[in-house]
């Protein structure tokens, strides 16, 4: 498959589940690999994938008709970029009744659009009810699972909950600490740039962990990706 023709679409019912984080990594990701992602945050109030990428995200409320042009419009057009999707949790519903009410799934797929769910979860009733409602609607869409670990962390007994999830695969965020998950709030840290050339000013501790935090994300969609391929491929 063509990463161009992809359309991400990072998503949770619950607030705080690392949906942004996402969004960012793989835009990082895809930028490192000398792709040009276009985004779209849709949290109108107080973005957070957005300025991040502040000539590359468009925010937007996907809760109204202006903000719903914009964004299923734009998902469409200029076919030769991937796009990414932070969908807010508090337009998450709305959004979900856009997608199905316009049949955005069908229209991109006849345009030659995959949209890939990365539906972020966690151990509540609702994360779970939530990706057994997608799947019910649109039962041969792509849909990962995302774990961020550092946001929505489990406890021992609940490790199982996930392989109730129908889903094709999983990519896990790990958590950080502290001191390292500060400088990646910077809005200024370029995690594509922090790979090419990490910044000498920081802390060599720092560098090391956030260094092999985001090379261990970057492996895993790069498997994604290989794997899309590979299944995609008219000779094997």
């Amino acid at each position: 498959m063509d990463r161009r023709a992809n359309v991400f679409i990072a998503c949770s019912p619950c607030a705080r589940a690392g949906v942004s984080t996402t969004a960012r990594l793989l835009t990082d990701y895809l930028c490192f690999t000398n792709a040009e992602p276009l985004g779209f945050d849709t949290d109108p109030l107080e973005p957070c994938y957005a300025p991040y990428f502040p000539d590359r995200v468009h925010v937007l409320d996907a809760t109204d008709i202006k903000g719903q042009i914009a964004l299923f419009d734009g998902l469409l057009a200029n076919q030769d970029r991937a796009k990414i999707v932070d969908v807010w949790h508090r337009s998450y519903l709305r959004f979900f009744e856009t997608v199905q009410d316009i049949g955005f799934i069908d229209e991109a797929h006849r345009q030659g659009i995959e949209p890939i769910l990365l539906y972020h979860a966690d151990a509540s009733r609702n994360s779970l009810e939530g990706v057994l409602a997608l799947r019910k609607f649109w039962p041969d869409m792509a849909i990962m699972l995302v774990h961020n670990e550092g946001a929505r962390p489990l406890e021992p007994d609940e490790a199982e909950i996930f392989q109730r999830y129908p889903v094709q695969g999983k990519f896990v965020i790990p958590s950080l600490p502290i001191p390292v998950a500060r400088s990646l709030a910077d809005s200024s840290v370029s995690l594509q740039s922090f790979l090419r050339s990490p910044p000498q000013e920081m802390s060599i501790v720092v560098r090391a962990s956030l260094k092999a935090w985001v090379s261990s994300i970057f492996a895993q969609f790069q498997s994604f990706e290989l794997r899309r391929r590979l299944e995609s491929s008219p000779y094997l």
